[in-house]
């Protein structure tokens, strides 16, 4: 177990790429700190996403690398920082964490037990903080912004930023794309870049395995920071996606920072009456909706319905992807 050769260094582990590791003591759990586990007991994830994106077979007494972090799904765990070496896999991106509750239709957690830190060379042991992306200064002028935010998980936020991604793309603009909020993984990241992104920035360059738990002031800091990075990078659009839903109380508490933030924001929903909910919700915060989307636009009959007890245009992901994002420029303030 000493041997960290064989270690699998998960996709939350990706700053870490060419140093020299060594394993140190382990501390009281803390979100953020790097630690080496053992595999005990597969489970649900049965793999592991590495620092470069790809799914790696796990087996049992494999070596991992990953971070102490909480999670916060409603369709897969909830889970918070361990008390002790024995604990579960969150995400195949390599929070670790004890699983508290899970939806029905997951498997249990696959299980862990810490070995020690993650040390560099002096046997210092190791934090995302320390692997934190140095600030960039103020953007002037500020990109252009546009914010999806969703009723609930799984309603097409990702899919939703990347029609618009696409869109923009396609109009020779320069976009940068941003996840401000969620769970350490890199899938919607290569979403992100396959539409075109021409930067890609998340929480995790900002020091935060999964960002359930951590204070409602950094996560804001830490998304106009992202705003920051991508003009940083180049890009003068930029899409920033805020993950859960909207009843998910630090996705709630951002809201109030949008008015200020965004230029334009976009709900996906699954229905309807999802449709109707988040414009309640997101009317009480001060923030105006310029459209709605997701998976509520996949049906023809839903979409009407939506647009008929809102009064808010539906746009398919195809249709953002095909010219209807760049109405979102020309209706927003800004424009």
């Amino acid at each position: 177990m000493r041997d960290l050769s064989q270690a699998k260094l998960s996709f939350v582990t990706r700053g870490l790429g060419g140093r020299d590791l060594t394993l140190g003591v382990a501390r009281q759990p803390t979100q953020g700190d790097l630690v080496f586990a053992r595999v005990e007991l597969l489970g649900q994830h049965r793999a592991l996403e590495d620092r470069h994106g790809r799914r790696v077979r796990l087996y049992a007494g494999d070596l991992v690398a990953g971070a102490y972090g909480s999670r916060y799904a409603t369709d897969f765990y909830e889970g918070y920082v361990p008390t002790g070496p024995h604990t579960h896999l969150l995400t195949a991106g390599g929070v670790i964490g004890t699983v508290a509750s899970s939806h029905v239709r997951r498997a249990p957690p696959t299980q862990l037990e810490v070995v020690g830190a993650v040390a560099d060379s002096d046997g210092v042991p190791m934090t995302l903080a320390d692997l934190t992306r140095p600030t960039s200064p103020v953007a002037s002028p500020r990109p252009a912004t546009v914010v999806v935010v969703g009723s609930s998980m799984n309603a097409g936020k990702t899919t939703t930023a990347a029609g618009i991604i696409r869109g923009w793309a396609r109009a020779g603009l320069r976009v940068g794309a941003g996840k401000a909020t969620g769970s350490g993984s890199g899938k919607d990241r290569w979403v992100y870049a396959d539409a075109g992104a021409h930067a890609v920035v998340d929480f995790l360059d900002f020091g935060m395995p999964s960002t359930f738990g951590y204070p409602t002031a950094q996560l804001v800091s830490t998304m106009h920071r992202i705003r920051d990075a991508l003009a940083a990078d180049g890009a003068t659009h930029v899409v920033i996606e805020i993950a859960d839903g909207l009843l998910q109380s630090q996705t709630h508490e951002l809201l109030a920072a949008l008015p200020e933030f965004a230029d334009s924001v976009l709900v996906a929903v699954g229905d309807a009456l999802s449709a109707v909910g988040a414009q309640s919700v997101l009317a009480a915060a001060g923030v105006r909706v310029s459209a709605l989307s997701g998976l509520v636009s996949a049906s023809p009959l839903a979409a009407r319905e939506a647009e008929a007890a809102t009064g808010l245009p539906v746009a398919t992901p195809d249709d953002l992807a095909r010219g209807a994002a760049l109405d979102l420029l020309r209706t927003a303030q800004w424009a």
